[in-house]
């Protein structure tokens, strides 16, 4: 080994450009940043959505929608779901906490009963919601709802 086959450690040396670091150097005075302006200057961040101070896309579109405040989301659950829980747990009353023990929702969630499908049992239903049709087909089966 002697000086001359000498080398740095492999990734240990950097080739990037020193800049501003005088005028011998080629790159010192304005330092490729050009003249004036704020992408000259220490600090320099754009703005998100900045167009060089034309009116921004996102201000420029007009306001589009709604959002209810008031809005409740419903999990749905229909007659047949309701007819088979029944058959298969010999079930004669229905609420919010056998449909929980069935994995059909996680209690938390506001309960609907709509119409979809045919009961046959004679049910006492409990929930937060009922369509026109599920109250209709339960009450003709001889059940009762009742709305939590």
């Amino acid at each position: 080994m002697k000086l001359h086959n000498l080398k740095p450690a492999a990734g240990s040396t950097h080739s990037r450009r020193r800049i501003g670091r005088g005028p011998g150097s080629g790159l010192g005075g304005t330092s490729t940043r050009g003249h004036k302006g704020a992408k000259s200057r220490s600090g320099y961040k754009k703005k998100v959505g900045f167009e060089g101070g034309q009116m921004p896309l996102q201000r420029r579109l007009p306001k589009a929608g709604f959002k209810n405040i008031n809005h409740k989301e419903y999990f749905a659950v229909n007659l047949s779901t309701l007819q088979s829980l029944a058959e298969q747990k010999e079930l004669t009353k229905i609420g919010v906490a056998e449909l929980k023990a069935a994995g059909l929702t996680n209690g938390k969630e506001l309960v609907k009963i709509l119409g979809n499908g045919e009961l046959k049992a004679k049910l006492e239903v409990e929930a937060h919601a009922f369509s026109k049709t599920a109250e209709e087909a339960i009450k003709a089966a001889g059940g009762t709802i009742t709305i939590i």
